[in-house]
């Protein structure tokens, strides 16, 4: 087992779940924070867009203006949220689990034309998580789950071609160490047990708990 790490020097835990849509990221965060709970671990659910304020901007002028303007509004919001439910919860030892982060930005945006670099640079702001998962299926996959599925940006996942290329991203982020894959097209038991078998070796927290009990 792996020390635990923190990204605020010795407090909290921040953990991520990145995909497409339809990938499963909403019911595993949500799963992963309730085996926390469960663990006596005090932990929080948060997600991005987080403001809806800024959801209803990137809405309206993100997709009218294209991947800039999407860029420099999700990077807003993802300041406010770090500021307003991040950084405040992980200064109180709390584990933050965020369905969506900044890898969201660099993969989508970066799909629909942005210079990936320039992402980066626009998001330098972010707390580095201390683990990132990222929950891969192909375009067709998720389209398949889309009836189910909990996007706020819908127009964002309509172009295969285009979600081909986020799903491109997001593996080369993989491949550089900034994301750890997971299948997530097998059963939800299954991707549960590999995600807490990660979530342990990384960080330390749930080794041992009852994933499909």
């Amino acid at each position: 087992m792996r020390e635990v790490r923190s990204g605020l020097r010795g407090r909290g835990v921040f953990i991520v779940f990145e995909g497409i849509d339809g990938a499963g990221k909403t019911t595993v965060a949500k799963a992963v924070v309730d085996l926390l709970i469960k663990s006596g671990i005090d932990s929080v659910y948060t997600y991005e867009p987080y403001s809806e304020l800024f959801t209803k901007l990137i809405r309206e002028y993100g997709k009218r203006f294209g991947s800039v303007m999407e860029t420099l509004l999700m990077a807003a919001d993802r300041y406010y949220h770090i500021k307003e439910v991040i950084e405040p919860a992980l200064h109180l030892g709390k584990t933050v689990v965020s369905d969506r982060y900044h890898f969201s930005s660099v993969a989508y945006q970066g799909a629909r034309g942005a210079d990936v670099k320039w992402v980066l640079q626009v998001n330098s702001f972010v707390l580095k998580p201390d683990l990132a998962i990222y929950l891969d299926v192909p375009p067709e996959v998720g389209l398949q789950r889309k009836k189910v599925s909990s996007t706020r940006i819908r127009y964002l996942e309509e172009d295969h071609e285009v979600m081909e290329d986020v799903r491109r991203i997001y593996k080369e982020l993989v491949s550089s160490g900034d994301l750890e894959e997971v299948d997530a097209t097998k059963d939800l038991c299954s991707v549960m047990q590999e995600c807490v078998r990660i979530i342990c070796e990384r960080t330390g927290l749930l080794c041992g708990a009852a994933v499909c009990s």
